[in-house]
């Protein structure tokens, strides 16, 4: 879907259209500012925003349809290229949020793309998921439409602003339940267990590849280094770094304690194994004396009441049964299992 929103220096306000018929090579009215959304958009709505009207590099094409074209090789990294006429950047926000049968932490960052092109007047976004970043600032134009005067690249911090701050509570999701891992790890270690924290580490791993990379990017942004970028919003610019910067810290933090929860989870399965070796080192010793004794001697005495018992065979069998069973059911309760 294409949406644009097309803000009049004449009358200092902007408004949004569906399905915008754009020429080719449009160009925007001096004074004017755009911004051309492209949410999901097919093939064809490709191939007339970014090929015929805003006449892109092939490479940025291919960059910018990749979620599309290789579906399986995941989404592109963050990267910013400044090209003529335009700049372009890619970032990597959250996926949507976790529905119902979702839990919290099945949100991964990297888990889909926003390609950015910018110009004097121009800002395109481009996305093949919903994202909340662009969503709020669609509703900020809604409320102070007079701010888009300001340019593409004040819109574009914008949304920058929005989609670091989606991580806050993510990564505060993520350590949360690192903590709880943490208390319950010495009293109950399991298989499980370990592997919710593989997966936990994957996740933190994936978070800190993202951030550090998005970090470079606002670090090149904030340098003045691209003209496109006005010296007035690279103040904005930095706050959105400083903020990767801190949540970058905090994903090492967390890197580290999933590695730490690691050594601790073979430290307390080594634990508890030497207390399951204590507990049958401990019943070994009250049982082979007694077997010691029975090699010796046999059963072979003639006052055994029990020789002359009919029942005495099964009845050996169901005991030999209930202390077997008996036994299972203790382990199970040590979860020794």
């Amino acid at each position: 879907m294409i949406t644009l929103y097309r803000w009049t220096a004449a009358n200092n306000s902007g408004q949004w259209t569906a399905a915008p018929d754009l020429p080719d090579k449009c160009p925007v009215p001096e004074g004017d500012v755009w911004w051309i959304d492209l949410d999901s958009p097919t093939p064809e709505e490709d191939a007339k925003i970014l090929e015929r009207v805003l006449a892109l590099h092939a490479l940025t094409v291919e960059d910018i349809t990749k979620p599309r074209r290789e579906p399986g090789d995941g989404q592109h990294l963050p990267k910013v290229e400044e090209f003529d006429d335009y700049l372009f950047v890619i970032v990597n926000p959250l996926g949507d949020p976790p529905t119902a049968d979702e839990t919290a932490t099945e949100v991964t960052a990297g888990s889909t793309q926003l390609s950015a092109v910018l110009t004097r007047q121009l800002l395109v976004t481009h996305h093949y998921r919903p994202l909340t970043a662009v969503t709020r600032v669609r509703d900020f134009l809604a409320r102070h439409g007079h701010q888009a005067k300001r340019g593409p690249d004040y819109l574009f911090h914008l949304i920058l602003d929005g989609m670091v701050d989606d991580y806050a509570p993510e990564i505060d999701r993520l350590t949360e339940r690192l903590v709880e891992i943490e208390t319950g790890l010495f009293e109950h270690p399991s298989p499980k267990m370990l592997a919710e924290i593989i997966r936990l580490k994957r996740r933190v791993v994936t978070f800190r590849k993202t951030l550090i990379l998005e970090r470079e990017v606002l670090a090149r942004l904030i340098r003045g280094e691209f003209e496109l970028v006005d010296d007035r919003e690279m103040a904005y610019y930095r706050n959105v770094y400083d903020h990767l910067v801190r949540y970058t810290e905090l994903t090492e933090g967390a890197r580290e304690m999933v590695s730490d929860l690691m050594q601790t989870h073979l430290a307390a399965n080594a634990n508890k194994l030497n207390g399951i070796m204590k507990a049958m080192a401990m019943v070994s010793t009250v049982i082979l004396p007694m077997s010691l004794v029975a090699s010796i001697y046999g059963m072979n005495f003639e006052n055994m009441p029990e020789l002359k018992w009919e029942s005495g065979y099964y009845f050996a069998l169901v005991a030999m049964g209930v202390v077997a069973a008996g036994f299972v059911g203790l382990f199970y309760w040590k979860r020794w299992f």
